[in-house]
């Protein structure tokens, strides 16, 4: 957790999220008195990865074009 007073923040008010990302929660002090916590919201959660899901489905035998146009020719 890192204390910035209002100064500081002003200054690094861009660099906010990057800040966050470092300390995960920072604290706003005005001549010395806490009056401000700022935390991320929920919690961050990495990009999922569907290459696990891609290799556990079976290859198609047809190409999507030629089940397209199967399906178009049977309505």
């Amino acid at each position: 957790m890192k204390t910035l007073n209002i100064r500081e923040v002003r200054r690094s008010l861009g660099n906010l999220d990057a800040l966050l990302d470092k300390e995960g929660e920072l604290t706003i002090t005005r001549r010395g008195e806490k009056i401000a916590k700022v935390t991320r919201i929920g919690g961050q959660r990495p990009m999922p990865s569907h290459a696990r899901l891609r290799r556990s489905m079976p290859r198609l035998r047809k190409g999507s074009e030629e089940l397209i146009r199967e399906d178009r020719e049977r309505r």
